[in-house]
């Protein structure tokens, strides 16, 4: 056994149960490691007599547990900037083609990126969510990535079944043989799958959504899924209108309704996006236990609407953040997405001011319509609660070693000091100093212990220039 112990942390949020907002928050704290678990969290007079194999003085440094994504799609780094300016169901059939070129080499660069990009901006555990399976591709290879890399993951196997042909959105040339898509499944759950504390990997399945799958595959996935334990179910809902209408039209109700019709409601299922849920729609995400994962960012660059997360969360349901694809968002930074969730809810339409006098047009917001511990909350707390784990997203005796460590003594948190926590969501984004998963120092001083940056930068520009030749 190894011991780590984090001394003098200048400010410490914890996160844990029973403390207010955001648990314990504490100026001078102390941080016991033991292997990958952490034994003590506290001020730093419950510590007098530590003796640690190893001592890291954080003094200066913010202190939180390491967020959680609950929504990427890493192999898309190799389409960034591309389709700026067109809707969703334009953008998807222009990428399309260009993903049916990705190989499995393709996919391990652009995995490795996507972590790298992740695990700097304070992400200790991701899923990822890969829906196009062309030529010698498998999810094997960033489950093998995430393991170099050290990153906790849950391993989406994505899938499209439904093509143009069928009546389908993509082309034939990316689709996959249903029975195909569930066997591959199956395996990778006896290989991979975990259900240990601490388990460092997970397998969820996903088939993409409603216009690239059929109903069928929908309800098979939900039933393999649920024959073993602690397998979750994700895919996209209600992101666009266009979507909406591809519902109605080919099977005679809205996203929510399609979903419950296919099992694909309960605990055990979140969706990303989930924006265009009426009133009822909500209601029924809180009482089956439904989640959702809010993708600030790609909401906003796609021009798809405002996720209804305030009212979402009111009602109960769980609301985890997500950065979505690198190329719906072009940026996978969890201190972005939260400062973006925070501010887009702000600015959602609360009251229509063109009745007002003068004649005054345009929609008012609400500025405390979302905190930023609550972004930060939904960062963590929340996105464990997805990936239905509660041994990750808080710093309290017995949860995993998974904590961020941000240094205050810099340009952007210079006059902070009122409030050092919420200036990691309003006066970012940032990148972390120290990151540790499962106890293994990930980031030291802002640099990788795991990676040597420059040789995988050069590996994914040769990439991109073998893709696109």
């Amino acid at each position: 056994m190894s011991t780590t112990f984090l001394k003098n942390i200048s400010y410490l949020a914890t996160f844990d149960d029973g403390y207010g907002e955001v648990g314990r928050e504490m100026t001078d704290g102390g941080v016991l490691i033991r292997d990958n678990v952490i034994v003590a969290v506290g001020p730093m007079s419950e510590f007098a007599d530590v003796v640690a194999d190893r001592v890291l003085d954080l003094s200066d440094h913010v202190v939180m547990p390491g967020m959680i994504n609950t929504h990427h799609h890493f192999y898309q780094n190799l389409t960034r900037v591309m389709v700026q300016d067109d809707e969703l169901f334009v953008w998807l059939k222009t990428l399309y083609p260009i993903w049916a070129k990705l190989d499995d080499r393709a996919m391990e660069t652009a995995s490795r990126m996507a972590m790298a990009e992740l695990i700097m901006s304070g992400c200790t555990t991701s899923s990822d969510h890969q829906y196009i399976m062309p030529n010698d591709c498998t999810l094997d290879t960033p489950i093998r990535v995430a393991q170099e890399m050290g990153l906790r993951f849950h391993a989406a196997r994505g899938a499209m079944s439904r093509g143009e042909s069928k009546g389908g959105l993509p082309p034939d040339s990316c689709v996959e043989g249903e029975e195909a898509i569930l066997r591959d499944a199956e395996r990778l759950i006896h290989r991979y799958h975990d259900m240990s504390d601490h388990a460092m990997t997970r397998i969820v399945l996903a088939p993409c959504s409603a216009f690239s799958v059929t109903q069928g595959l929908m309800k098979d996935a939900a039933r393999l899924a649920r024959m073993h334990p602690g397998v979750r179910l994700h895919s996209h809902i209600a992101e666009v209108l266009s979507e909406e209408e591809y519902c109605i039209a080919t099977y005679g109700m809205r996203s929510v309704a399609y979903a419950e019709s296919c099992d694909w409601l309960g605990p055990d299922v979140w969706f990303a996006h989930a924006i265009f849920l009426n009133d009822a729609e909500i209601k029924t995400f809180a009482e089956t236990g439904t989640g959702a994962t809010f993708c600030p960012s790609a909401h906003m660059r796609c021009g798809l609407g405002i996720m209804r997360a305030r009212e979402m969360l009111d009602a109960g349901v769980t609301v985890g953040l997500g950065v979505d694809g690198s190329a719906s968002n072009d940026t996978s930074n969890m201190f972005m997405e939260a400062r973006m969730a925070q501010y887009l809810q702000r600015v959602a339409p609360d009251r229509y001011l063109s009745e007002a006098p003068g004649g005054r047009g345009g929609f008012g917001g609400t500025p405390g319509a979302l905190s930023a511990r609550e972004a930060l909350w939904m960062a963590t707390r929340a996105g464990a609660k997805l990936l239905g784990r509660d041994d990750i997203g808080q710093l309290a005796p017995g949860k995993s070693a998974d904590l961020i460590a941000i240094k205050r003594t810099r340009l952007g948190l210079a006059g902070t000091q009122r409030d050092p926590l919420a200036a990691l969501v309003m006066c970012g984004p940032f990148e972390v100093d120290h990151s540790f998963i499962n106890g293994v120092q990930i980031i030291d001083q802002g640099a990788f212990t795991r990676l040597d940056v420059a040789a995988a930068l050069a590996d994914h520009a040769a990439t991109m220039d073998r893709i696109y030749a």
